[in-house]
């Protein structure tokens, strides 16, 4: 991945101030334009459920700049699985991984699941790191649709169902990041 500058501090500490007030902020990541909020803001999520026309039944994604910050999110692993897991961090790798019990339904869906991934994007790493907490992700885009790739295809997706808009570089993957479940080692997004 090449570095991307880092935005401005006080358009960071705006982004985190809206994310744990409630809001919903894009941000990019590493394929894509993200939609974030609070995991634990149940008007958040529904919002950001709501834009996206998503199911809440499918489940989100949450993102961390390290994994401390997921372990109240995570159940256990074998050593081995966690050790596969923790070789792909941080970067573009998400998995999945056996949900705590306090999990809300609105981040794990029908699933006894929860995706999850330390990101290696510099912008959205600092935003978990200035919110103090993962942050739900998922693409910048109506389900079905193609994502948002600039802070202006954010705009024609989302319109004002987006708080805030942290611009930058998106990376370079090309699709959304893959994801694989940690019990298995199946692929289920290649």
């Amino acid at each position: 991945m090449s570095i991307h500058k880092d935005p401005h501090p006080w358009r960071l500490r705006q982004a985190a101030r809206i994310i744990n007030t409630g809001g919903i902020v894009a941000y990019p990541t590493e394929a894509v334009y993200g939609l974030g909020c609070h995991p634990l803001d149940p008007g958040a999520v529904s919002r950001l459920l709501a834009l996206k026309q998503r199911p809440m039944a499918k489940g989100l994604i949450l993102i961390a700049d390290r994994i401390e910050s997921l372990r109240p999110f995570i159940g256990t692993l074998s050593d081995a699985g966690m050790q596969t897991v923790r070789e792909s961090w941080p970067g573009p790798a998400t998995w999945l991984i056996p949900a705590t019990r306090n999990v809300p339904y609105w981040l794990t869906g029908k699933h006894t699941t929860l995706a999850v991934r330390v990101t290696d994007h510099p912008i959205a790493a600092a935003l978990c790191r200035a919110t103090g907490t993962p942050l739900v992700s998922t693409s910048a885009n109506i389900s079905q649709h193609p994502p948002a790739r600039t802070p202006l295809q954010v705009l024609l997706r989302c319109g004002d169902g987006v708080d805030f808009i942290l611009h930058g570089k998106t990376g370079e993957l090309k699709n959304p990041t893959p994801i694989r479940d940690a019990l298995s080692g199946r692929i289920i997004r290649a």
